[in-house]
């Protein structure tokens, strides 16, 4: 039980978790104390019932006393103090016009992020195009799926998160898992890899670390970092040279087999070996399980993806997939494990850099016209695409000279994260919303405090591609105002008095109509439906209005690409992809790989969950986890402060001294800020195709602190 300081009737709300794309189904039950509870919604089909300590101790934040309640400006003094709503509004629209008029509407700059509510990544996207007129809008999902995204797109013409709903996977036959894990990311989810061996399937873990989720697999493979692409074009070959290619398939649903082929057979086994580190026998063993079954998936997630290399790492596990006839079958395919609450519905609406409302392209001159027409705007008035997340983020204080930031927290999470913040203290004028005063909310001009998942209803798009519903269950304190309210507020004040709704399904209804038609169709969803049926997958045409009934309507689509793929032709494009080292490669002056990632009790920046006390004692700071023959080699026992060191900076925590590591590398999560900022050490070297940063691979040295 956790007490928000608010009084409501004790009626149960059906709802969603704030975290992670499970999008966990809750109970919230308010009581005359003030209190809330959150108990078992066993009727939601993803988790039924289950949630982990995150979930469970979600209300802690609504109540937490680091919450904003009143909005903050900058003193001229220096620090922050509390403002009136009316006075932070106006500040914001004033030094965005006068940035706008002084620099052009570019010097503007708008950053999202992946927690957001479809209405709210609508509104956002929206608000940058046609009220600041600036193309410089990007979000933090690009630093979570975006490579697995754009490999997606052209393998297949299309990208969804899963193609499937989690349920098949217990249902099929083998399933690699590459770069995950879920026991600690996503712990509900693992149910359904338990039962998949409970079934008689087998799971492959490609993980450089012995995971929790590791220890669960029939088989773990653990790779060097950064050499995931090698390990999949060295698996193609087997199938290759074992003659376990699915030549008919290949031929009926495929295109460009024969140079993906010719790619694949210059990675032979004893070669991806020296890259590796991967036996050859475990190469063998791995491509014997994934094509004993009739039925067999590879899911990614960060560990491929967040690479210099990332769309063609992805792309050549999508390879072995259509080689063996893995892909737009029944219980086989290829599919991303989403990480952030809203990350496939955030990107799908327009506070991407390049898309637009539906998942339409901001380049394609149709596209532009239909969604003007909704927005009541001439396309020509529509700004081009802008900057991706980092390179955006890199710009301010010089191109972008002011900022305004929701629902992210890049001073923690960016990749060279000192230099970041460097960029975030440059600008001219720098607005946050937020509910907490983040380590970035506190860089801020302006802050404005916002409501939080509890308070406030709208729609998520889950990582099986499952619109969902999130209802309001509590009454927001006083001084806060919805993320919604807040752009209405400052569209009002920039000349723009119409197009920007304050309530939640007013937008979702508009967002209908400019998905209408587009690879993400929404048309088909309404609230009223998702209230009924719990959820509905894209893509959901509405039906012809002559259709008339509500038999008509369109059912959704939770199994994706089962006749044809979303390209022209309808078959699947095989990359022709070949290996390539990581973009900083170990040498004498920084020997060791470092890899990171997360923690179970801990999620993302750490904004919310730092502020819960039981989960704050699970994991109360960072560490690095390193082998012990590299802990000898140091002169480091368990607990001892290390100091780990890249080319753009250094990081101070505990060792952590463990054999599930390799011995050429360390691990440290991401959560926290000041000495131990893991991602004070990440390269920001960008895939050229997805923008995403090379989190998961760089060169540093470890050494004992003094």
């Amino acid at each position: 039980m956790q007490n928000t300081g608010m009084r409501t009737a004790a009626t149960p709300t059906p709802t969603h978790c704030p975290y992670c794309a499970l999008q966990c189904g809750m109970n919230l039950t308010p009581a005359a104390d003030g209190t809330v509870e959150v108990s078992e919604r066993a009727d939601f089909p993803v988790n039924r019932g289950a949630l982990c300590g995150k979930g469970r101790t979600a209300p802690a934040v609504l109540a937490s006393s680091a919450r904003l309640t009143t909005p903050l400006v900058r003193s001229a003094e220096g620090p922050l103090v509390p403002a009136s709503w009316d006075d932070a509004l106006d500040r914001i629209a004033g030094n965005l016009a006068r940035t706008r008029a002084e620099h052009g509407a570019d010097a503007l700059g708008v950053f999202g992020g992946g927690g957001l509510t479809n209405e709210k990544a609508y509104t956002l996207g929206k608000f940058a195009r046609v009220v600041l007129g600036t193309s410089q809008i990007d979000y933090n999902g690009r630093f979570c799926m975006s490579s697995a995204a754009a490999a997606g797109v052209r393998a297949f013409g299309l990208d969804r998160g899963l193609p499937f709903p989690l349920e098949d996977i217990p249902r099929t036959g083998c399933v690699i898992l590459v770069g995950s894990n879920p026991a600690e990311t996503m712990p509900p989810s693992l149910r359904y890899f338990t039962e998949l061996r409970e079934n008689g399937g087998t799971l492959i873990v490609v993980d450089p670390r012995r995971t929790k989720t590791a220890e669960q697999a029939d088989l773990h493979l653990a790779p060097r970092p950064g050499t995931d692409l090698a390990l999949a074009l060295g698996m193609l070959h087997l199938v290759v040279a074992e003659g376990r290619v699915d030549e008919r398939y290949v031929e009926e649903r495929t295109a460009g087999w024969e140079d993906a082929r010719a790619a694949a057979m210059g990675h032979w086994p004893e070669y991806v070996e020296r890259i590796t580190g991967v036996s050859v026998p475990e190469l063998r063993e791995a491509v014997r399980m994934f094509c004993a079954p009739e039925a067999a998936m590879v899911l990614t997630a960060r560990g491929p993806e967040q690479q210099a290399k990332g769309t063609d790492t992805v792309g050549a596990w999508i390879n072995l997939c259509l080689a063996t006839g893995r892909a737009g079958r029944p219980r086989s395919g290829y599919g991303c494990l989403t990480g952030q609450g809203n990350g496939q519905g955030g990107r799908e609406h327009g506070q991407k850099a390049d898309q637009l409302p539906g998942y339409r392209k901001l380049t394609d001159p149709a596209a532009r016209r239909h969604v003007a027409e909704v927005w009541g705007v001439d396309p020509d008035s529509l700004p081009g695409p802008g900057r991706s997340a980092y390179e955006l983020l890199d710009a301010l204080g010089t191109d972008i000279r002011s900022l305004l930031l929701m629902g992210s927290n890049p001073v923690v999470s960016a990749p060279r994260a000192a230099h970041v913040e460097e960029r975030l203290r440059s600008l001219d004028f720098l607005a946050v919303c937020d509910v907490v005063l983040s380590e970035t909310a506190a860089l801020a001009d302006v802050v404005l405090p916002v409501t939080q998942w509890a308070e406030e209803s709208g729609t998520t798009t889950s990582l099986e591609g499952r619109v969902l519903l999130r209802r309001r269950a509590i009454t927001p304190p006083d001084g806060v105002r919805s993320d919604l309210e807040v752009l209405h507020g400052l569209a009002g004040r920039l000349g723009v008095e119409k197009g920007f709704p304050t309530e939640p399904e007013q937008v979702f209804e508009e967002l209908r109509r400019a998905s209408a038609g587009g690879p993400a169709d929404y048309s088909g969803i309404d609230y009223r439906r998702l209230a009924e049926e719990g959820g509905v997958f894209w893509p959901c045409p509405a039906p012809e209005e002559a259709a008339g009934t509500r038999g008509d309507r369109h059912p959704g689509t939770p199994r994706l690409f089962l006749d044809r793929f979303a390209t022209d032709d309808g078959r699947a494009r095989f990359a022709p992809v070949s290996h390539r080292p990581s973009a900083e490669e170990p040498d004498d002056e920084y020997p060791v790989l470092l890899t990171t990632g997360r923690v179970v009790a801990q999620y993302q920046s750490g904004a919310q969950t730092r502020r819960v006390d039981e989960l704050n004692a699970a994991a109360p700071g960072p560490f690095v986890e390193l082998h012990p023959r590299l802990a000898a080699r140091l002169g480091v026992a368990e607990g001892d402060r290390v100091t780990v060191v890249s080319r753009r900076g250094r990081a101070a925590a505990p060792a952590r001294v463990t054999a599930g590591i390799r011995p050429d590398t360390v691990f440290m999560p991401f959560h926290w800020p000041g000495e131990g900022r893991a991602n004070t050490l990440t390269n920001p070297a960008l895939d050229p195709t997805s923008r995403m940063p090379e989190f998961k691979v760089c060169a540093v040295r470890v050494e004992r602190a003094v």
